[in-house]
């Protein structure tokens, strides 16, 4: 048998733990709260990047890299920026060790004459780069993206989800006016629904984070806020106008088309290793990962089922072709030849979440057949080889909308429309997205996170407040609010 894991509906959280390591995604790291990220979860991962990469290079943004280490002077330019990442900054302030007494030491005689931030974000480090480059509205826009590592030291850490150290990529853009940054903060975020939804199978609200929950340093927030199938909001993320609080700090100006200096405006936006965690935690059953068909690391799993050598060398002669047509397809795919049993490969690849498992048997060669079966339904279907690709290929396509769709369905069922505080707390506890009234004052919000620990996770683009009061003050509503309990 396959290794068992937690039953999801009783105990989530053991659940997704035992499924990430398990499924071979990620394992933890030595020092507390980092993670290891074993092949099968960084294919995953290395597929979301692609696509997103992909998104950006599409709209003129080109790659670059930063240092991993900021001057601690950087961080102090900004007040609200260094004050929102505080607490987690991880500090150097020596260079080497030294062998003493037979132990390794800290060298005392190497301490840095100023400190360094490993980097939590790259804000800083970059705007004092834009400095050096931008003297002319000629230097504008400047549209870059990094692929790298941050490290924020958490006091709670969770595989994927909220690690010490994690894998993102991080977009920081000039430009010469305030309309097009915030275009590009909201053409960014359309880009991450579109990820979400058209690629992970996701289900997304997409809108504006409150002032207390603005990034540090930022005018604006924008975000897309997904839900869990604890039903938590999972804020799979943000894309933030930055006006020119950095270009102020930096004092990074330039000549515009009249001759006149002025600071530059600013953006930043990023997505990370957090969605790996998201796609396990939207679709999961009880089995294990149910992996979108467009970001499986493979799409299709072929099992060979037989007793002895000569069925064994049979089949193999019968999966080559097979194999080469799933190549020209596009189709990625594994043949598990494995001495395990059929039956712990189905379920070893069901825990993985494999969309389909093609079987192939002795019987299936001789009638020119195979046996596909569907991950997200378990739907079986025997089909002739001369029309396995076009129906694999459509099975796939069909398993990417199933999943979406059933996530959606999922989210709207546990989203509830309330107007009374006592119903809010209801909902809030058995978990779910309350739509709701608020009058826009953040003693408001402070009161209700105190109270139930659900946070204000977006005001929507299609919020409608007319007529609304607020759940908790009942005083008129300046906007309708999306609230939950988050990751």
């Amino acid at each position: 048998m396959s290794k068992k894991i937690p039953n999801i509906d009783s105990d989530i959280s053991s659940w997704y733990t035992e499924v990430v390591q398990k499924a071979g995604l990620a394992d933890y790291g030595p020092v507390k709260g980092t993670m290891v990220i074993k092949p099968y979860g960084f294919q995953l991962w290395e597929n979301i990047k692609q696509v997103f990469d992909g998104m950006i290079k599409k709209t003129g943004h080109t790659n670059a890299y930063f240092p991993l280490l900021i001057p601690k002077s950087y961080l102090s330019k900004e007040a609200e920026h260094v004050d929102g990442f505080a607490k987690e900054c991880a500090i150097v302030t020596h260079t080497r060790l030294k062998s003493e007494n037979n132990e390794i030491i800290v060298d005392p005689d190497s301490r840095l004459e100023e400190e360094v931030i490993i980097r939590p974000t790259s804000e800083t480090v970059i705007w004092s780069m834009y400095k050096k480059w931008i003297q002319s509205y000629r230097d504008l826009p400047i549209l870059i993206n990094q692929w790298a590592n941050v490290v924020r030291w958490e006091m709670r850490t969770r595989l994927f989800l909220r690690t010490s150290e994690f894998l993102w990529q991080e977009g920081h853009t000039a430009h010469k006016n305030k309309e097009e940054a915030q275009k590009e903060t909201l053409d960014i975020l359309e880009l991450y629904r579109k990820l979400a939804e058209d690629y992970l199978a996701i289900p997304v609200f997409t809108g504006l984070k409150t002032d207390s929950e603005k990034f540090a340093g930022a005018d604006k927030t924008y975000c897309i806020e997904a839900m869990m199938l604890d039903k938590r909001a999972l804020q799979a993320g943000t894309s933030h106008n930055l006006g020119q609080n950095f270009s102020k700090a930096f004092n990074v100006k330039f000549q515009n088309e009249e001759n006149k200096e002025e600071h530059v405006w600013a953006t930043s936006w990023g997505v990370s290793t957090r969605l790996v965690g998201a796609v396990i935690l939207a679709h999961g059953d009880k089995k294990g990962l149910r992996l979108p068909p467009k970001i499986a690391p493979i799409q299709v799993v072929l099992v060979p089922i037989y007793r002895h050598e000569k069925q064994k060398n049979i089949i193999s002669d019968y999966i080559a072709n097979i194999v080469n047509d799933l190549d020209n397809y596009g189709i990625r795919y594994f043949v598990d030849w494995s001495d395990s049993s059929p039956g712990y490969k189905f379920n070893e690849w069901e825990l993985k979440g494999v969309p389909i498992r093609m079987e192939i048997g002795p019987r299936d060669v001789e009638s020119n057949k195979v046996v596909l079966v569907r991950r997200d339904t378990g739907e079986k279907q025997f089909l002739s080889k001369n029309e396995l690709c076009l129906n694999t290929e459509k099975m796939l396509k069909e398993i990417q909308k199933s999943l979406y769709e059933q996530a959606k369905i999922f989210r709207d069922k546990h989203t509830h429309k309330v107007e009374s505080y006592a119903d809010f707390k209801k909902i809030i506890d058995y978990g779910g997205f309350v739509r709701c009234g608020w009058d826009g004052k953040e003693e408001t919000e402070i009161k209700i996170k105190e109270d139930t620990k659900a946070t204000i996770r977006c005001i929507p683009f299609d919020e409608n407040s007319e007529n609304l009061r607020c759940v908790y003050s009942n005083k008129p509503a300046k906007h309708e609010v999306i609230y939950a309990k988050a990751y």
